[in-house]
């Protein structure tokens, strides 16, 4: 078993879905400070169970999920689901696979499931128990944990064991006994109560027993006289079951009378709602056809919109470049100047020509001079080294002079190339410059500023139709919840049944309202009904108005101008006409209260009431507002669902239009996006393209510096040759003089010949700085003419493109505006349109109200029938239920007598029938005159044996349950032995293999120290807790407070390392526990991590190096400034003589 991998939603820092593959051996995270390496850690902890928000970094529980940061909004939940590798059946689960999720949200409500099934907490807890995995969270050792360990009291360092011992789950078994045993004591004490107060019972019981059976020979004499009246009760019973019987059959004959009226009602309203079936796929669909029209609307009206835009942005836009007849003009310039700088350099060649011919004789005059001086020197030098010396200087000269040729004519071929190099250089550099010009960045940010103030206006467009869709909602919701607290509030009439409000079947005009109350007074809250059908004896006063139906009519009285019936501003149902019209036919609506009262003067049998409800009659008048009756709620009622139903179609408008404006908005940001990308792709390619010039310009340049030096050398060359040819010369002469010379021979002819030679070199030195220098003048000339020919044929070619471009333009702008007419256009026919399907719609709509109207009458009808037809069948069932109820008496009265009597019913009825000169009262006297007779025996209880005998039965069940709950109890305390047995058994094996185990994991932490772990109470093995005592080598402290903090957390480690050892868990998770140690310290502990590995997983977050090294697979956690955690993830493969190497993980998720 090992975690497999922990993938992470709105988790912390984790807002976006991350996954974390995990693999057998040691998985190490890395990552600098507050990137939310220890978030890992938290959340594995929180969805193995761990319920503090403490333990968890926070201060609540909501902490945990993601709040929000830089551009991202807070989430709603955090969810962690840990998928776990369960091959090896460690967990009790028929999975090879489980995955164990959490989810919390924000209101505080959490969700736990097992492989997508929903789970308790307690279920996760007791699976994850058995692999050694609890509340404590020993597995998990997180920051600050090694030093809770230490400073912890010794019963919480008891708790690690214990849960790696697997005893948790045995302490909740002994938690719910013990929980159980405590309520079991509340029923103990009930049922030894309730037996005491028994057993107080049966005494007396016992004696008024005893007294009924002396008295049952007393009662022997009343039952001469008791069979007597018996008879004339069972004649009784005969007649009144035949009474029954045929009020039962009148019953069935008017129930069956009223189903066939129900029958006629149901088919009228199956026609009704057939006739309403058909209208309302009609009506839908008109609904649909007006809701398309509209969204085809708004997006015509957008599509108009964004032509217009369009048309504005392609208008005419000057050529950006440079005019190409100004280029031209200047390369005719630079030619015209070429002229020029070729005259230059062709009169300071000739010059140098010149001087080259006078160099050329003074030289040779020099030359001449100093070889016959230098002849005449080195014949005698000659004479003396002889002829060899002579022969060999030649050969050498020789040799320097054919190498020197060779030098020369390599150069000017790698001049030729250089010069080639630098004009392609020129010609790619021009090119370069043609495509900057061609590739202008204005119309592309022109277009992504055009799309942008689209999107723009296309998402605010959308944005107010949001709020007004919400406003709309909002005002749905306040008159849906109007109306509940309407009804809810409304006042109830005090008889309940057939009867219905009088409100229900009125509806005035609204300015009407007030007055309808007001004139109609006690009467609104009347009930209509049949008022013979209820009884009335504890119900308040109330008015019932009967069902019938009538004309309106009212008293014959002219009315003066703005004065109206009421009855006229009423809508009145025809089945309480006749009692509205009757109230309502001496009121007049009028608009003043003194008009109301010059009408009652003139007229005294008129009524009047005025819009705000003051109502006159003769010699009194009613002001001021009464108590809200049930036909105001009704008013405010039928009023909200009127505004409820505009609001409703409102924003059934609304969503097509916001259905076509989303769509725009949608159109508008993809087309952003798009001018975006290319926008943003004709930057690089800018850039790229002035990377490129740089790079040419560059290059240009060295190419120039580069031919300048090799010109340099070809001269240096040519000057080599010309002094080895010079040599070769001297030394052929100087063989010929050898035998010549006799004495020194004078300098005077050699020395005045070098210096004229010397003069005249200098003025060909500076003849030929001046050729050079015209020549590169001329050069530079040519090379500019060319350029700007160059760069006015580039130029040319891109105002043609641009002219081409414009002509595009132009011909986008024709479809744009082509685009507005026809939208303008189809616009018309879609209003059009649009009306017609708003007409329709209306048509159906108030055709389908009054299908509806007429349905909800048929179905009041079908209801009232089915009322009447249910009271009628109550009523054949009470009969039904009467007779059967007689003849449950008779036969009662029957078995009853018998079992008293001894004697048959049959016998009773013919032996002891009512004798026509039967005297009831005389029996009843003989009756009386017996029962005088058994009082005088004392009182007796005639139930007191049957009462006695229950009770008896009672005493013994109860007793029978007291011994069950007591043995229970004893059952319970046997199972809390057995449990502390088991929890006993366990620990101390623990105990044993962990106390066994420290003393060898510290010496290999503290090599030379001594540590062990003792028992502060061993004589109490379920409750004792743990010390520990640590001495690291050279020291002679015990006490931990005494040890510095790299020694603390090495005890700490040891300590869990030897639990890890004697019960091993099949991960672990270690939280930068190392940081606090050294390099020496630090290998100790990673040679532990080696031997874990062997059996574990290893979830290590880490800051040291060499952790990483000996990680299977390294996990790189990082954070950006938008404040959310991202994970890489590489694969550390290992060869045999071989450092580690670093492989992607295929499956790594970030």
């Amino acid at each position: 078993m090992y975690l497999k991998s922990l993938t992470l939603k709105g988790f912390k820092s984790f807002a976006s879905a991350t996954s974390l593959k995990f693999e057998p051996g040691i998985c190490a995270v890395v990552g600098p400070n507050g990137s939310g390496k220890s978030n890992v850690v938290d959340a594995l902890a929180w969805v193995m169970g761990e319920q503090g928000a403490k333990t968890l970094r926070g201060g609540k529980m909501e902490d945990v999920i993601f709040a929000g940061a830089g551009q991202r909004k807070a989430l709603g939940r955090a969810e962690v689901t840990l998928t776990i590798d369960n091959a090896d059946g460690a967990l009790p689960i028929e999975y090879s696979e489980v995955s164990v999720t959490r989810r919390m949200f924000r209101d505080g409500a959490s969700e736990y499931e097992i492989n997508g099934q929903r789970a308790r907490l307690m279920d996760i807890q007791e699976l994850l128990s058995d692999s050694g995995i609890g509340r404590e969270m020993h597995v998990i050792v997180g920051q600050g944990r090694l030093s809770q360990i230490l400073e912890s009291r010794p019963e919480d360092r008891r708790a690690f064991i214990e849960e790696a011992a697997g005893v948790l789950k045995h302490k909740r078994r002994k938690e719910k006994a013990q929980r159980k045993l405590t309520g079991m004591q509340a029923n103990l004490d009930r049922l030894q109560d309730l037996t005491e107060e028994l057993k107080k019972q049966l005494k007396p019981l016992a004696r008024q027993a005893k007294a009924a059976k002396r008295a049952a020979t007393v009662q022997a004499d009343l039952r001469e006289s008791r069979l007597r009246l018996a008879g004339h009760q069972l004649a009784q019973l005969y007649d009144a079951h035949a009474t029954h019987s045929q009020a039962f059959d009148e019953a069935c004959d008017l129930h069956a009378s009223l189903q066939q009226q129900m029958q006629t009602a149901q088919h009228a309203l199956q026609q009704a709602e057939s006739e309403l079936a058909n209208t309302q796929p009609q009506a839908q669909s008109a609904q649909k056809l007006w809701f398309d029209l509209s969204a085809l609307s708004e997006r015509i009206a957008a599509t108009s919109r964004v032509a217009s835009e369009r048309a504005s942005h392609f208008q005419p836009v000057p050529f950006p470049g440079e005019d190409p007849s100004s280029l031209l003009s200047r390369a005719e310039q630079a030619e015209a100047e070429l002229e020029q700088f070729a005259s230059a350099a062709d009169i300071a060649a000739e010059r140098l020509e010149a001087i080259r011919e006078e160099v050329e004789e003074r030289a040779e005059v020099a030359a001449e001079a100093e070889r016959e001086h230098m002849a005449q020197v080195r014949a005698i030098a000659d004479h003396r080294e002889g002829v060899v010396r002579l022969l060999a200087s030649q050969e050498s000269i020789q040799q320097q002079l054919q190498a020197a040729t060779a030098e020369s004519q390599r150069l000017h071929e790698h001049l030729a190339e250089q010069r080639r190099q630098l004009r392609v250089a020129a010609d790619e550099l021009a090119h370069s410059e043609r495509d900057a010009q061609q590739h202008s960045l204005k119309p592309l940010q022109e277009a992504a500023d055009s799309t942008a103030l689209e999107a723009a206006a296309a998402e605010e467009r959308l944005e107010q139709l949001r709020e007004r869709r919400g406003t709309l909602e909002r005002t749905i919701s306040k008159l849906e919840s109007r109306i509940e607290t309407l009804e809810a509030n409304a006042p109830k009439p005090s008889v309940q049944g057939d009867f219905a409000p009088l409100a229900q079947f009125l509806r005035a005009e609204p300015d009407a309202q007030v007055a309808l109350s007001a004139a109609l007074g006690a009467f609104a809250q009347a009930v209509v009904g049949d008022p013979t059908a209820h009884s009335w004896d504890d119900v308040a006063r109330t008015v019932v108005v009967e069902q019938g139906q009538a004309d309106a009519w009212s008293i014959d009285v002219d009315l003066p101008p703005q004065t109206s019936w009421l009855k006229d501003h009423v809508h009145v149902d025809d089945a309480v006409s006749l009692a509205v019209y009757r109230l309502l036919a001496d009121v007049a609506l009028c608009p003043s209260t003194a008009e109301a009262q010059a009408l009652v003067s003139e007229d005294p049998r008129v009524r009047a009431v005025t819009r705000d409800g003051v109502l006159v009659g003769q010699g009194w008048i009613v002001l001021g507002r009464g108590e809200r009756t049930a036909l105001d709620v009704a008013a405010q009622v039928e009023q909200a669902r009127e505004e409820l139903a505009r609001a409703n179609e409102s924003l059934e408008s609304l969503s097509g239009v916001f259905a076509g404006a989303k769509q725009a908005a949608e159109e508008s940001r993809v087309a952003q996006a798009k001018a975006q990308v290319a926008l943003r792709e004709a930057v690089q390619r800018d850039r790229a393209l002035q990377q490129q010039q740089e790079q040419l310009s560059s290059r240009q340049h060295v190419l120039q510096q580069q031919v300048e030096r090799t010109q340099q050398q070809v001269a240096a060359a040519e000057e080599r040759i010309k002094d080895l040819e010079a040599d070769q010369a001297a030394t052929a002469d100087r063989l010929a003089r050898v035998e010549d010379v006799e004495d020194e021979p004078s300098t005077d002819a050699r020395d005045e010949a070098s210096a004229a030679l010397a003069q005249i070199r200098a003025m060909e030195m500076e003849a030929r700085l001046n050729v050079r220098g015209a020549e590169d003048r001329l050069e530079q000339a040519r090379a500019n003419a060319a350029g700007l020919r160059r760069k006015a044929s580039f130029a040319q070619q891109a105002k043609q493109q641009h002219e081409r471009e414009q002509h595009k333009r132009a011909h986008r702008a024709q479809l744009a505006h082509t685009v507005v007419e026809l939208a303008a256009q189809v616009a018309q026919r879609t209003d059009r349109a649009l009306e017609e399907a708003t007409h329709r719609r209306s048509q159906l709509q108030q055709r389908l109200e009054v299908q509806k109207a007429a349905e909800h009458k048929a179905r009041r009808d079908v209801e009232a029938l089915r009322e009447r037809v249910e009271r009628a069948a109550q009523r054949r069932h009470e009969t039904e239920l009467a007779v059967g109820q007689a003849a449950v008496r008779l036969e009662e009265a029957q078995t009853k007598l018998s079992e008293q009597t001894g004697v048959p019913a049959e016998t009773i009825r013919a032996d002891f029938a009512p004798a026509e000169d039967f005297d009831l009262e005389a029996e009843r006297e003989r009756l009386q005159q017996a029962e005088r007779d058994l009082r005088s025996l004392g009182k007796i209880n005639p139930l007191a044996l049957e009462e006695f005998k229950a009770l008896e039965e009672r005493y013994e069940f109860l007793s029978t349950q007291l011994a069950d709950v007591e043995q229970a109890r004893r059952d319970l305390r046997g199972v809390i032995n057995d449990v502390d047995a088991k929890i006993l058994q366990l620990f101390s094996d623990a105990w044993r293999d962990v106390e066994a185990e420290f003393p060898k994991v510290f010496s290999t932490l503290f090599p030379g120290g001594d540590g062990r772990l003792v028992l502060t109470d061993p004589d109490d093995m379920l409750s004792t807790g743990i010390e520990v005592e640590a001495r690291p080598p050279g020291k002679k402290v015990k006490r931990l407070s005494l040890l510095s903090g790299g020694e603390k957390s090495l005890t700490a480690l040891a300590m869990l390392v030897a639990i890890f050892r004697a019960r091993p868990s099949p991960f672990y998770v270690m939280d930068e526990v190392e940081a606090a140690l050294d390099d020496v310290n630090l290998r100790r502990l990673i040679a532990l991590f080696e031997q874990l590995r062997q059996d574990s997983q290893l979830i290590v977050i880490t800051h040291q190096k060499p952790t990483m090294d000996i990680a299977n697979v390294l996990y790189g956690v990082t954070m950006r400034g938008d404040g959310v955690t991202r994970v890489i993830s590489q694969r550390m493969s290992r060869a045999p003589e071989q450092g580690s190497s670093v492989t992607p993980l295929p499956n790594a998720s970030h």
